[in-house]
């Protein structure tokens, strides 16, 4: 539609003009490309939070406009919006393990970070993933526990004011069978009543490894049943997230293996109203692919999975579960790891991918990748350990959930 200016009376176009600007004359502008990061310190100095833009046609593509310190040693870890995404958070490996961080608007619509709050996590130690459901509630994996060899618990917390309401415990030791240890990824199917966690690594990376996945009553939080995510049951093969596929979806849990580099799959059963036993749909180590981590779904039953050796994000079809097609391969750096997604100012539909596993050697690129996902071509890097002298651990977006479904 074309507008004719010389019909429309001076006044009303003042009027407008002012309407779009602030008192202070500055006209506040979108930022749907900045986005926030964990980031871990190469220095020695303290871990923390950032804002960073990642439109590679931006000029200040690249640059971190805004910085909060959380501590040295705090390993700030993953960010999550709450329910109503009027609340950030972030996990922690070491510091407080939780903490809920406030940002705000400059005068332009800049996001800039102000402050973080510790959230008390009892006993709990090592955070991890969080889960934000429907009637008000949290759910916390805590990879640590309370210390022991085979620890890990999973934390209830209250979602208005962060308090911690119960721990869900479940010792190996007390039945092999059915236990919670080293819990890592989670995620919720709210409409059935049922959490399912991972059995991934001990914190200290060596002194144990999991192979299972647990279903929990999201009510009683009662266990259900343990499942065995790997080729044997001495095959540890490290389950790190898990996906219960909820809403228009089809109704299947998916697993990612960390050490074994695979994605799993167990149909829902109507009626036992549980999972059915893991298969494997994916084999990784046949693709010469490693350390599976992330899944990402999008609105058109796209499956993004980041396979951080050699450092790929393959997209798959999930229209015609249990069978798993793959569309694409797209190449990021070593350490492959989260994704947000978003459109460039141009209007190119992009992928930003953080490529950094907790700086383990031949993981820890450093970098952020954007990759245009039609035509899988890098649009540009960001190499924070040698701008900044840090490595990204996490990303998401600064206007709530940068992706459509993560776990």
């Amino acid at each position: 539609m074309k507008l004719k200016f010389n019909k429309v009376p001076l006044f009303l176009m003042m009027l407008m003009i002012l309407s779009n600007c602030q008192d202070d004359n500055h006209q506040e502008i979108p930022h749907d490309t900045a986005f926030f990061i964990d980031y871990r310190s190469l220095t020695g100095q303290s871990d923390g939070i950032a804002v960073i833009e990642l439109d590679p046609e931006a000029p200040d593509f690249g640059n971190i406009s805004s910085r909060l310190e959380l501590g040295v040693g705090v390993l700030p870890h993953h960010l999550y919006y709450n329910q109503s995404k009027n609340k950030l958070y972030s996990t922690a490996l070491g510091g407080s393990y939780l903490y809920e961080i406030k940002a705000e608007k400059d005068k332009i619509g800049q996001p800039k970070l102000v402050s973080a709050t510790p959230i008390d996590t009892g006993e709990n130690t090592v955070g991890e993933n969080l889960f934000f459901t429907n009637d008000g509630r949290f759910f916390m994996t805590f990879m640590g526990g309370a210390g022991g060899l085979k620890d890990g618990s999973v934390g209830v917390f209250n979602a208005s004011n962060n308090k911690l309401i119960k721990t869900i415990k479940a010792p190996i030791q007390d039945n092999p069978n059915k236990f919670i240890m080293y819990p890592h990824g989670i995620s919720v199917n709210e409409e059935k009543g049922l959490m399912m966690v991972t059995s991934t690594i001990h914190p200290d990376l060596t002194s144990g490894f999991g192979n299972t996945c647990t279903l929990i009553d999201l009510n009683t939080y009662e266990l259900k049943e343990t499942y065995q995510v790997a080729d044997s049951p001495t095959d540890l093969s490290s389950p790190v997230e898990v996906l219960l596929l909820r809403g228009k979806f089809p109704q299947y849990a998916l697993a990612t293996t960390m050490l074994g580099g695979d994605i799993w799959i167990a149909p829902y059963n109507a009626t036992t109203k549980k999972y059915d036993a893991f298969t494997k749909i994916f084999d990784g180590s046949k693709q010469g692919l490693g350390w599976t981590l992330e899944m990402y779904i999008d609105d058109n039953n796209r499956l993004y999975v980041s396979f951080a050796d050699p450092g790929k994000v393959l997209v798959f079809d999930i229209s015609n579960l249990p069978n798993l097609k793959l569309l694409k391969t797209l190449t990021a750096d070593k350490g492959a790891h989260h994704m947000v997604f978003f459109k460039t100012k141009k209007g190119k539909e992009v992928v930003a991918v953080q490529n950094n596993l907790l700086d383990l050697p031949n993981l820890n690129s450093g970098t952020i990748s954007v990759i245009e996902i039609e035509t899988g071509k890098t649009l540009g890097t960001v190499n924070l350990r040698s701008k900044y002298g840090m490595l990204p651990e996490s990303i998401e977006g600064t206007n709530g959930p940068s992706n459509y479904m993560h776990h």
